[in-house]
């Protein structure tokens, strides 16, 4: 079982990346904020972000090593796929630790389970507002890639 919990992981990961991959320079930059909110870089740079958030709170030395996104700036396709890289490594190493009950890994109170549920669950959300920026700026990625992350078996 914990093998299958760190796919799920790694999957969750390959999916953000995927999509990260498939939507153009000019997707990146759009937005729906009529106030200064996040572009969809922004929104990735959000989720690698939470993920250092975590792990500071969590498990503080696989943090170390991990910088974040400054609130504004939006990065550009290479520094997100680096850095979610990293900070989806520091987070598997995380979860394993949590796993094997390791001194200084900290799920949540319920359990790694829900700890991993609660993390991709807000990753998807990004995911789904992403998609939703995208279309409405009409920089919607083709068909076969929206559903795409939803085939975790093929991902």
């Amino acid at each position: 079982m914990p093998d299958d919990l760190l796919e799920a992981w790694r999957t969750n990961h390959r999916i953000n990346l995927y999509l990260i991959e498939h939507i153009t320079d000019e997707g990146l930059r759009c937005t729906l904020s009529r106030h200064g909110g996040r572009d969809v870089a922004l929104q990735f740079a959000h989720i690698h972000n939470n993920r250092v958030w975590h792990l500071e709170k969590r498990a503080p030395d696989l943090a170390d090593d991990l910088s974040v996104f400054p609130p504004k700036i939006s990065p550009g396709r290479t520094s997100l796929t680096g850095a979610m890289t990293a900070s989806s490594d520091a987070m598997e190493t995380f979860l394993s630790g949590v796993l094997a009950d390791e001194p200084r890994r900290r799920g949540f109170r319920k359990g790694v389970f829900t700890t991993l549920a609660y993390i991709v669950a807000h990753e998807s959300h990004h995911r789904g507002s992403i998609l939703l920026t995208l279309k409405q700026c009409g920089h919607q990625p083709p068909k076969e890639v929206r559903y795409a992350i939803w085939a975790w078996d093929q991902m």
